[in-house]
């Protein structure tokens, strides 16, 4: 599996991971507090696996924006959490980031 492939899932996990901790209401919840910790655990190892093809700074900026980014519109669209200008602007400024750092420049 590519790098990149694996650091996908590591984003995927990650967001999944950070998601659910709002749901662990302070970890009193068992199962929203297991997917914190599962989502956690594949988000780290499928990291580390894409780290043996990318580059560390990339991989990780890509991997913290594009789970920052993600985790912001998981927020708006299933915990009904405000969008904004702001937000808006903060999230395009996150995928410039990422964009700028694929590129190389």
């Amino acid at each position: 599996m590519s790098g990149y492939a694996l650091l996908s899932i590591a984003i995927l996990a990650e967001v999944f991971g950070s998601s659910m901790l709002k749901r662990t209401e302070g970890f009193k919840k068992i199962v929203p507090t297991i997917g914190v910790i599962v989502g956690y655990v594949v988000a780290f190892y499928t990291l580390s696996l894409s780290l043996q093809t990318l580059p560390l700074g990339l991989a990780y900026a890509i991997w913290a924006g594009v789970g920052t980014a993600l985790t912001a519109l998981v927020g708006v669209v299933f915990y009904k959490e405000e969008m904004n200008l702001k937000k808006s602007v903060g999230i395009l400024l996150i995928i410039g980031g990422v964009a700028l750092l694929n590129s190389g420049l």
